[in-house]
């Protein structure tokens, strides 16, 4: 199905007049106050106005390998164990003399 969209494209949402076709393009992104360029980076381009749409999944491994803390240790979560309430067990009910 991917194989069958790469080829034939989609309808562009932005001008409903061109086809979105699967392309490796080159990813420009800030990083503070550095350019990151990513050359073959998986998008959807329209071939009318042009507007870009990334791959999901490679903008969000893209995300963990320009994170911060990327490669640093996290650091261990204490669990607290919370003592589980024992139930209370039901007192019959005392009769009443009629």
């Amino acid at each position: 199905m991917v194989d069958d969209l790469q080829t034939r494209g989609i309808p562009c949402s932005e001008c409903q007049a061109g086809i979105m076709r699967y392309r490796k393009i080159t990813y420009l992104t800030w990083l503070n106050e550095d350019l990151i360029t990513v050359p073959d980076f998986p998008a959807w381009v329209c071939d009318v106005c042009g507007r870009r749409e990334y791959d999901g999944q490679a903008i969000f491994q893209l995300n963990l390998l320009l994170n911060p803390t990327a490669g640093k240790p996290t650091p261990a979560v204490r669990k607290h164990r919370i003592p589980k309430k024992k139930p209370q067990q039901k007192r019959p009910r005392a009769s009443r003399p009629e």
